[in-house]
């Protein structure tokens, strides 16, 4: 996977552009959805922090913390991947954590 989307996924995040950073990972992940490697759960569930920002900027709180128990499930994979990525991983993880703190 390029770096290029998950640079892209960080910086439409700290645009506040929620729905691009989505569709920044989407683009990776969706054609390898079916394939059950936590590394591709992971990617869902950075999607799912993008969304779960997005539908707290909507102020739809109640469906905000529904996308964000999906986010915590899948990051409480990260420990079991194996990746050249991986150190992103991490630092994305980080960050949509300390984004959440400021919601």
């Amino acid at each position: 996977m390029p770096n290029k989307h998950l640079n892209e996924f960080i910086n439409c995040l700290d645009e506040q552009r929620y729905f691009d950073a989505h569709e920044a990972l989407e683009a990776v992940w969706f054609p390898r959805r079916f394939e059950d490697n936590n590394e591709v759960k992971l990617l869902k569930g950075f999607i799912n922090a993008a969304v779960s920002f997005e539908l707290a900027k909507k102020g739809r709180n109640p469906s905000r913390q529904r996308v964000w128990k999906n986010y915590i499930k899948y990051k409480n994979l990260l420990p079991k991947i194996d990746s050249i990525h991986l150190k992103q991983y991490h630092q994305i993880a980080q960050y949509i954590e300390n984004k959440n703190n400021l919601i």
